[in-house]
């Protein structure tokens, strides 16, 4: 997909390269005006927040950026992700329009390291809200973490190290990210802080929230005279209600022409009369949906953040601090669904000429009696909570030698919040009014259409109401997240003059994560709207009717008729009155504990190479981890052949624990280089080796086996999956080069590569084992009842067919050999056994494997360490201050690139590995700052990538489209303690979009809408 964005590639590119070069241009004009300067230029604000940044950057060892607060309580943005999106490398992603989850140089959110203040973070999330379909049943299985969780006005700054250190934990391949708090002691004596509030208007309508929300914070800090006593506390209250309106798609089906348009499969006309316009040949695959759907969510995400900080330091040598840490971020969409499904066979097909996968942008449907049209309603509801509790000891034991040791215990956990407990409560309900019906794909948006009659199931009006609804099904899923963290860590640093130190340390890490979910079923009128009227006779008072394809302002459904008319409810509370006793359908319980040892030593040297500062970090990291899975779930007792080919398998009554577990060991070396090449120009060279572990999903040690779909001796295949918990972590190989020119005050300009080589990638194996001891009763092995009965009928000439081979089997099972021999031969006639012979003899037994069966060989998937992979790229970055004006200009690109990517041409049978997030990015800011006022207007923008390598039927990709946003930031000094604020996220109102293959096989499509904040702080 890569040539189809070269050109705005190569457009940013030079765009990146324009304002870099902008910026070495004014080296000269700005070194004359500095040498006119006499006085010392003090900055705040926005610019003092770039200088700490650049002062980071370039007095770390390897390669580190961060992003600093402008003032106490006041960070660059309200999103803590939006800050770090602004970091050479770090790519963002965002849900219900703000920023998540974070990925750095092509490694996504679990493959990073986030740590509170050097604190591993436990993670928890159930990544329902704001997602398409998929969301309704999601598990807590991630290790990544969600950065909309923290609100940003109580961080100190964000520090983002590239390159590995010794120091630093493994589980960060892509970076390590580091979120500093402020700490009491830092602040002058007496009481200092600051309070805040802001007025959030979004600009998208909502039925039932308020547009306008509010945001409160405030950091108080007091400190004795002596400054050897202090106390901080941050808090924090943030409310936003919004809405959008979106499309999606269940599956894309992908098969090849010649197989599309075989009259024997149902997709069209068995008389081969179907019309293909634009038909592409007939090894091409073809894309065509299940069905399309229009969405109208309301959402609503209320957080709470405080943090409390105690420090002591009784003398110089000693400093005391004890820190707990609370944030709880709950978060509601209530989502509305007008759904076409598409039948089949096809009237008439257009196929839109794409010669790599044609997809189908027009199809006309054939009814031949009036089916469903869908209003699903659902209620996703999440919260979100951690507790950190922490306590620190900073000790000088001597002048030369410094002892810092560090524990907390940390829990965060993601459970289910909507009035009914569940994560997500569906409910579904239709009319069945639908004659015919088209869809019609205009530059990758569907629009639907179809042709109403409510005379055969409705109240004959000719116009959609309520009378003429049923309800479908009723689902629920309930899912669980919780991850405990109690660590605690011993760092000690020699310090052996001339800036040159021995650091070294140790540490203990014992983590548990636990995952649950439980699922609910209930048919009412069932998929076939079998109970029309119901609706209107139990839940009048429920439902509204409205306009849902009204509410899209940038896509146009174009729909006419009875497609303007839709229904919406509280999906919970249509559930309650029509479901008394949920049917459970499926549960899952899993548990997975690592115990991680590590201690480490490294070298801090400076010295001179050719009479220029070098400085030399050298380290060794070494990591030993236990791991031990426990699954429960219901024990398969046996696989029984209940028809022809028909297998049931029988779960056992309780849920039993499965386990497994893995012990590994690293040693990761970490190597810097750096060398003042002038006053001005640093270079850097790094070398480092990183892990990252693989998601909690990929440990379970749950296996389901599957059972085949008709007999194995007759080729029937037992599939099944399973979690693998001897999984290892990746491991890569880094390599880091960079050029770094400060140039002139709050200026610079660097240049960065770097090269990743990575091992053990998680990909899918297929491996043949058998499960729980399971025995298949249909092999045909000599010596079995299936295997007499085979014999037997190929002795005899007779068909060796599923039904043949069953009832033989089952006879043999029930009356011996003899007699089920001569009751076959008895009702044998010309055109085979006698059918109702066959029905009751499916109908009475089934067979149930013994010990003279073999054991069943299971072709089982599972993740595996399979595969390797090589990461690039080049990082390119720049600011500039016009002298005192206060006027400035930074800009920042990455290029990402990687030697396997998604074959959209590929069989939709095969698995496909493929590197997930890699893109490029660009982000440019034009800045202000004089005379108090504080002023940043900010372009982001992330080219396509892939998000996920197999979703669906078809086995096909999620790519997610082109993004860009323009960001506006203001502030104002009215006094000196006083300022006011004003910011517009999203000024352009840009919209998100997933697809297939191709752009015209949408996943989702949602609207986004700009939102503003208005506000007031007061400094202390």
């Amino acid at each position: 997909m890569s040539h189809l964005r070269f050109l705005p590639v190569l457009a940013r590119s030079a765009s990146a390269l324009a304002i870099l070069s902008a910026i070495g241009s004014a080296t000269i004009a700005q070194a004359q005006e500095s040498d006119d300067l006499g006085d010392e230029i003090i900055v705040t604000g926005v610019r003092a927040s770039l200088d700490r940044s650049i002062d980071l950057k370039r007095n770390s060892s390897g390669v580190v950026d961060g992003i600093s607060a402008e003032e106490i309580g006041k960070f660059p943005d309200t999103n803590l992700a939006e800050s770090l999106q602004r970091i050479t490398g770090v790519s963002i992603d965002r849900v219900n329009g703000e920023g998540s989850k974070v990925t750095v140089r092509g490694f996504g959110p679990g493959y990073n390291l986030v740590t509170l203040n050097g604190r591993t973070l436990p993670t928890a999330s159930i990544a329902s809200v704001g997602q398409d379909q998929d969301g309704d049943f999601v598990s807590g299985q991630t290790r990544s973490f969600d950065f909309n969780n923290i609100a940003s006005d109580g961080v100190s700054r964000l520090e983002v190290y590239k390159t590995s250190r010794a120091a630093i934990p493994g589980g960060g391949i892509g970076a390590a990210i580091n979120i500093v708090t402020r700490r009491p002691l830092d602040a002058p004596a007496g009481i200092s802080g600051s309070i805040g509030a802001k007025a959030v208007y979004d600009a998208s309508d909502t039925y039932d929230f308020d547009r306008v929300t509010p945001e409160v914070s405030g950091l108080v800090n007091w400190t004795n005279e002596a400054a050897t006593f202090g106390i901080g506390l941050f808090a924090s209250y943030q409310k936003r209600n919004n809405s959008a309106a979106s499309e999606s798609a269940n599956d894309w089906n992908i098969e090849t022409f010649e197989a599309f348009s075989d009259t024997g499969r149902g997709r069209v006309k068995s008389d081969g009369t179907t019309i293909f316009n634009n038909a592409p040949s007939a090894d091409t695959l073809v894309a065509f949906p299940n069905d399309t759907r229009y969405h109208y969510s309301e959402f609503s995400r209320e957080r709470i953040n405080g943090q409390l900080t105690l420090q002591f330091a009784p003398s110089d040598a000693l400093t005391v601090t004890a820190d707990a840490t609370f944030y709880q971020n709950e978060a509601e969409e209530r989502r509305a669904d007008q759904t076409t499904w598409y039948n089949r066979p096809f009237e008439e097909v257009t196929f839109d000429g794409n010669t790599e996968v044609a997809t189908a942008i027009f199809l006309d449907d054939i009814i031949t009696s009036p089916k469903d049209g869908g209003f699903e309603n659902q209620y996703r509801a999440t919260r979100d909570q951690l507790w950190s509790f922490g306590l620190n000891l900073d000790f000088d034991a001597t002048d030369n030698l410094k002892f810092i040791l560090d524990g907390h215990y940390s829990k965060a956990d993601a459970e289910p919040n909507n009035p009914l407990g569940h994560t997500s409560t569906l409910f579904a309900f239709a009319h069945k009014g639908v004659a015919d019906q088209q869809l019609t794909i205009v530059d990758g948006f569907p629009r639907q259409s179809i042709t109403f009659d409510d005379s055969t199931n409705g109240n004959n009006n000719g116009i959609l109401d309520i009378s003429d609804l049923g309800t479908q099904v009723a689902r629920s899923q309930t899912a669980y997240q919780s991850q405990e963290v109690a660590e605690i860590r011993l760092d000690g640093s020699w310090e052996l003059g001339d800036d040159d130190r021995v650091n070294f340390g140790g540490s203990f890490r014992d983590a548990s994560m636990d995952q649950s979910t439980v699922s609910t079923y209930n048919a009412l009128g069932d998929w076939g709207v079998g109970a029309i009227g119901d609706i209107e006779a139990n839940a009048a008072n429920l439902v509204q009717e409205y306009c849902l394809v009204c509410q899209f302002k940038d896509f146009n459904p174009a729909a006419t008729g009875v497609l303007t008319t839709s229904y919406r409810g509280d999906a919970t509370e249509l559930f309650r009155a029509f479901v008394n006793s949920p049917s459970i359908n499926g549960t899952a319980n899993n548990m997975v504990d690592e115990q991680i040892w590590a201690v480490y030593a490294e070298v801090d040297v400076n010295t001179e190479l050719m009479g220029r500062p070098v400085n030399i970090v050298a380290g060794v990291r070494y990591e030993s981890t236990d791991s031990e899975s426990v699954s429960l779930q219901g024990v398969p007792q046996s696989i029984n052949w209940a028809a022809d080919n028909d297998f049931v398998t029988v779960l056992s009554a309780d849920e039993q624990p499965v386990s497994g577990d893995n012990s590994y060991d690293h040693i990761l070396p970490a190597l810097d280089f750096s060398i003042d090449l002038t006053d001005d120009l640093k270079g850097r060279i790094s070398y480092g080796r990183t892990i990252a572990r693989p998601d909690f999903g990929s440990l379970f040690a749950s296996a389901n086996p599957g059972a085949p779909n008709r007999p194995t001796y007759l080729g029937g295949v037992p599939g099944g999956n399973a979690g693998n918990p001897q999984l290892v972590p990746l491991v890569s190989d880094n390599f880091d080069a960079s050029l770094e020119w400060y140039f002139a005050p709050s200026s610079y300009v660097s240049v960065g590569f770097f090269d990743k080589r990575v091992k053990n990638f998680v990909g899918t194996g297929q491996s043949t084992i058998n499960l729980f001891g399971l025995r298949d009763p249909s092999s045909g092995a000599a010596g079995t009842r299936s295997g007499q009965a085979a014999e037997y009928l190929q002795s005899g000439g007779y068909d060796l067919s599923d039904v043949n081979l069953f009832t033989l089997t089952a006879l043999i099972d029930q009356m011996g050999f003899a007699a089920a021999t001569a009751a076959f031969d008895a009702n044998l006639g010309p055109n085979g056994l006698d059918q109702q012979f066959v029905d009751d003899t499916l109908a009475a037994y089934d067979v149930v494997a013994n010990a003279n069966d073999p054991l069943y060989e299971f072709q089982v998937q599972q993740p595996v360490n399979s595969e390797d992979a090589h990461i690039y790229g080049v990082e390119l970055a720049g600011q500039y201050f016009l002298g005192s004006t206060g006027l400035g200009v930074a800009a920042a690109y990455t290029l990402v690139r990687g030697d396997i990517g998604y074959d959209i041409t590929a069989d939709p049978t095969s698995d496909q590995f493929a590197l997930l997030g890699l893109s490029d990015t660009f982000n440019a800011s034009l800045i202000y700052e004089n005379y108090g006022i504080s002023a940043r207007l900010t372009y982001n923008w992330r080219d396509t990538f892939l998000s996920n390598n197999s979703r669906g039927s078809s086995r096909n990709p999620v790519f997610v489209d082109s993004y860009d946003q323009l960001d506006l930031n203001v502030s104002y000094d009215l006094t000196e303690n006083i300022a006011l604020s004003f910011e517009a996220i999203n000024l352009t109102g840009s919209n998100t979009k997933t697809f297939a293959r191709t752009e015209n096989q949408p996943w989702f499509i949602v609207e986004g809408r700009p939102r503003y904040y208005a506000g007031a702080r007061f400094r202390f």
